[in-house]
């Protein structure tokens, strides 16, 4: 399918959207052909969300602190790594103003020291930080049952029930996965899953093995619907709201009775749901609506699986052409701004699933989340409660604890 609008006979897709309002300001929400719109315009164009693009600024240096912590962490013997080498690393890590300078901003997660032994400075965990570490840990061990039930699914999305190995790794953090999962998750359910070579060098495929496959699953999207269905002011057709996607939209973007119009049309459109077979592709206008709407459901259920219900696009794309995804990634996302939101912070495209989320935080946390969450609000205190450094390799200041008035201080810098 086209990646431009194709508004024609009352049928919809919500591309081709743009904002415009006094002074070019993006605050109305209409819909037009964008015949000539290139797709980096159309993310340009988009209408920020003020929440999700505060939480961004914080987690843009999470993702830096959490490459820095798994160099620490590789060597179990000795957790520490020595400032050269992350200065040798510091274009590869985005460390813009350089390694020391980059950990001196968050002190209560690195320590840096100076190791007379080996005649050079050296940075190592807080034990803030090697505390949340291990709970992250031990919350992963714990869900490695409900870690096989994620896999399982995403393998049943893919009409092959198989997935390249390489497009898991991209995403093992974001499914919870622990840093073993070859062996601990794979290897360890050779009844579920099984690998092999692919045609590639160098490649393997990760697959359903026969008879694992349930083809009971019910999306998450259902689950909404049951309880949408169940409430006694529910003004929408129980007939209709079997096809419903749970819409929600930014404080400050107004919508015309014409768009609204239009998704309501694309509500009741039916489709073919994430767990089920796919007949013959049509061809015709209606055909390929219903299977963009497939799309979404697809990419929906994707993000109701990850721990944190947001995932890089780059990361996520590595799946299209296994789910049978014909669109751009990145536009069905910007197309359906009431389902997903998408962020351009720290040089990176993420994609957030709105509903699981409410003033900047998840509606349902679960403990691995509680865990990263600990570390971002780490990230957010900064140097706040420290008092004036000296020493040039040394700090002394106590950053191996955090007060509950740090934590407070954290929270309240965060959305809320």
């Amino acid at each position: 399918m086209s990646n431009r609008v194709c508004i024609k006979k009352g049928l919809l897709t919500l591309m081709g959207a743009k904002f415009v309002g006094k002074q070019g300001h993006p605050t109305r929400f209409s819909m037009c052909l964008r015949s000539k719109t290139t797709s980096a315009q159309y993310v340009a164009t988009r209408f920020r969300d003020p929440t999700f693009e505060k939480l961004m600024d914080n987690y843009k240096n999470l993702v830096k602190v959490i490459a820095v912590q798994d160099l620490i962490l590789a060597n179990p013997k000795n957790p520490s790594v020595s400032i050269d080498f992350l200065s040798k690393l510091s274009q590869k890590l985005h460390l813009n103003r350089g390694a020391t300078a980059f950990l001196r901003k968050f002190p209560h997660i690195f320590h840096i020291y100076y190791d007379p032994s080996k005649l050079k400075p050296f940075c190592r965990l807080t034990d803030a930080a090697l505390d949340v570490s291990r709970q992250e840990a031990v919350a992963i061990n714990a869900s490695l049952p409900d870690v096989v039930g994620r896999l399982v699914r995403i393998l049943s999305m893919s009409a092959s029930r198989m997935v390249p190995l390489r497009a898991v790794f991209k995403v093992w953090k974001e499914l919870g996965l622990p840093d073993d999962f070859e062996d601990s998750v794979i290897s360890a359910n050779s009844g579920v899953f099984q690998l092999f070579e692919a045609h590639e060098p160098n490649t393997h495929l990760l697959k359903l093995v026969d008879g694992a496959c349930n083809n009971g699953f019910r999306a998450a999207v259902e689950d909404w619907r049951v309880v949408e269905c169940c409430k006694e002011d529910c003004s929408v057709d129980r007939m209709e709201m079997q096809f419903n996607f749970k819409q929600g939209y930014p404080p400050g973007m107004r919508l015309t009775k014409n768009f609204k119009a239009k998704v309501k049309e694309w509500q009741r459109l039916p489709y073919v749901g994430p767990y089920e077979v796919v007949g013959e592709k049509k061809k015709s206008k209606a055909g390929m609506m219903a299977l963009e709407k497939r799309a979404v459901s697809i990419v929906h259920e994707f993000l109701s699986l990850t721990v944190e219900k947001m995932v890089e696009v780059e990361k996520i794309s590595q799946f299209r052409n296994w789910f049978g995804i014909d669109l751009n990634i990145r536009d069905l996302f910007l197309d359906h701004p009431g389902i997903f939101y998408l962020s351009t912070k720290g040089k990176r495209h993420t994609v957030f699933l709105r509903e699981a989320y409410e003033r900047g935080c998840l509606i349902e946390p679960n403990p691995i989340y509680d865990a990263r969450r600990r570390l971002l609000d780490l990230v957010v205190l900064g140097r706040r409660g420290l008092p004036a450094v000296n020493s040039k390799f040394q700090d002394t200041s106590g950053c191996n604890e955090t007060g509950q008035e740090e934590n407070q201080q954290s929270h309240d810098s965060l959305p809320s």
